[in-house]
């Protein structure tokens, strides 16, 4: 791991986890355990040599486990370790301050990246509590708001009080404003079920940032090349 000789927290932390694709690896992890195939699907741009390299250097760092499925699951998994899962307020605040950001990928949005992204960008509308079932291709997520605070969980739920089938470009397209949900349902790209209401109100209480402004310096910061003095 790579080692900055600087006895600050900061350093130390990037001597952990400050390596290229590590804190995505985490990102990946944030929402429960995978295999490794799972976090290749997660992370298309990344090779399975580097992605083998991360894992080893995370999990050296004590950021990440491996542990091993039982019968009759021959495989392995990778989790985050208690001390790995504190990292979840840095990439939340980390995403919230990207998010303002120019965009320069065309890249679609994985969907473990979206579930971050929703929750960096919910907006409270102080509604009544909502537990909607969030069917994405072959995962699976809970999303519970108190209509002041949202909860995203990997896995399903019994009783929700609506269901939303799509998938990951859709849902992204609709929660971002870049097409209606009505719209979306009479295409057929978009199912919902149960409390209509509910849903279009859940999906409704995402609001993207405004763009930074990269060219303002702080008051009391002067610009590069003018005078102190």
């Amino acid at each position: 791991m790579r080692s900055y000789d600087d006895p600050c927290g900061v350093a130390r932390a990037l001597a952990a986890v400050g390596e290229r694709w590590a804190l995505l690896v985490v990102r990946e992890l944030l929402l429960g355990p995978k295999r490794f195939a799972e976090l290749g699907r997660g992370l298309p741009g990344m090779s399975p040599n580097v992605l083998s390299q991360r894992l080893r250097d995370l999990q050296a760092a004590g950021v990440l486990t491996r542990r091993d499925l039982g019968p009759p699951v021959s495989a392995a998994v990778y989790e985050l370790t208690e001390w790995g899962h504190q990292l979840e307020p840095v990439l939340l605040a980390l995403g919230r301050w990207g998010a303002r950001a120019p965009l320069r990928s065309a890249a679609p949005l994985g969907v473990d990246a979206l579930m971050l992204a929703l929750r960096t960008t919910y907006v409270p509308d102080g509604g009544p509590p909502a537990l909607v079932r969030l069917r994405l291709g072959v995962d699976t997520f809970t999303i519970a708001t108190t209509g002041q605070e949202l909860r995203v969980t990997r896995g399903d739920t019994e009783a929700p009080d609506a269901g939303v089938d799509t998938d990951a470009a859709t849902l992204r397209d609709v929660v971002f404003g870049r097409r209606g949900l009505t719209d979306a349902v009479a295409a057929g790209t978009l199912t919902l079920t149960g409390d209509r209401d509910t849903a279009a109100r859940v999906l409704g209480s995402f609001r993207r940032p405004a763009p930074a402004d990269t060219g303002t310096p702080r008051p009391g910061t002067a610009r590069a090349g003018a005078s102190a003095g």
